[in-house]
């Protein structure tokens, strides 16, 4: 019987300090929404989990080309500009490339100015000088021709002789010719194939330049907008693949001069969020300390939470709505940060 009082006394000991821990923890567990209501504003609030990230998201950027860095030209909390070049591949052939091709161009040009302007006055005037020249020859060689010719009718000489002045007249005669179309070659309007030969020729050079610069230029790695280096993934010497077939980040970019957080809001309020609608956000890192700002956007189609907390009964499945807060300009917390968000859905002042 004294045994059967122990059991018993013992428990209903810990019946009783089991009664205790649970209204303990009933207690702290509504002081503790005591406090948070007290905290908020009057009104009605719809609370989810957030996360924040720059205006713009995360920029990935990467090379175009597959290739080994040269130089990575930033470190992460850099600020950069638009079109600023943040990496550099290994580009010495592809810069020789571009000098060939703007040398090409240089010599298609010049020859098209050849053709148009035709020989210089010059060369003209050396020209007509050779006909002038080939021309007295021949007249010179007619004039001997005829006088031996006479001479051998009257067989003075002999026919051997009077052929050798023949064909010395047939010589220059032809020499003159040739020195008369060469002139005329000279002095007249170049042809349309010609030019147009040339023409196409230039226009091939200066493709094949566009080419070479635009090869060159994959090379360089661009911010595509103004804002910060979020994470450094490459240093210089390291390799890198095309980024359009397979992802790989040289840096994140991102614009900070606005902040934004991702909510996840319960699929059971969603009907209460609308754009425009007064919220704040809260972390623990800054002592639940109040970031204002306002809702953005609100989506269009439901899916699984974006943000994971640390308790253990969360349920993972739970379907959201993904809505973004944009905080009011000033704000400065990590991107990154994990946050509690607070939409106000009711006791908005009227506007006017």
């Amino acid at each position: 019987m004294s045994r059967k009082l122990i059991i018993t006394g013992v428990a209903a000991l810990i019946a009783v300090v089991l009664i205790a821990i649970i209204m303990r923890r009933s207690a702290r567990t509504a002081q503790a929404a005591g406090t948070a209501v007290a905290a908020v504003p009057h009104g009605d609030f719809v609370a989810g989990p957030g996360r924040v990230e720059p205006n713009t998201e995360d920029i990935k950027v990467g090379s175009e080309l597959s290739g080994k860095l040269k130089q990575v030209l930033v470190e992460e909390g850099d600020t950069v500009t638009e079109r600023q070049i943040v990496a550099i591949l290994v580009n010495e052939d592809m810069h020789a490339q571009v000098l060939s091709s703007q040398a090409t161009v240089r010599q298609r040009e010049a020859e098209l100015r050849k053709v148009i302007n035709g020989a210089r006055s010059q060369e003209r005037k050396e020209a007509f000088s050779t006909v002038e020249e080939n021309k007295a020859v021949m007249e010179n060689a007619r004039a001997e021709m005829d006088r031996h010719n006479k001479l051998f009718v009257e067989g003075i000489i002999s026919r051997e002789e009077n052929e050798r002045y023949i064909r010395q007249y047939n010589v220059a005669a032809a020499q003159y010719q040739q020195s008369a179309q060469h002139h005329s070659l000279i002095d007249d309007n170049p042809r349309e194939e010609d030019r147009s030969a040339a023409e196409a020729a230039l226009d091939l050079a200066r493709a094949q330049l566009a080419e070479a610069e635009a090869r060159y230029e994959k090379t360089l790695i661009r911010s595509p907008i103004n804002g910060v280096i979020l994470r450094k993934h490459h240093r210089s010497g390291e390799s890198v693949s095309n980024s359009s077939t397979v992802p790989d980040p040289i840096v994140t970019i991102g614009d900070n001069s606005l902040l934004r957080v991702r909510v996840d809001v319960d699929e059971t309020e969603v009907a209460m969020v609308k754009v425009g609608q007064p919220a704040y956000v809260t972390a623990d890192a800054f002592h639940k300390q109040k970031f204002p700002g306002h809702v953005i956007r609100v989506g269009k189609e439901l899916g699984r939470k974006n943000v994971q907390t640390s308790e253990p009964t969360e349920k993972v499945d739970t379907k959201i709505l993904e809505t973004l807060i944009q905080l009011d300009p000033g704000v400065e917390i990590p991107i990154g940060l994990r946050v509690d968000a607070y939409i106000q859905t009711s006791g908005i002042p009227a506007s006017n």
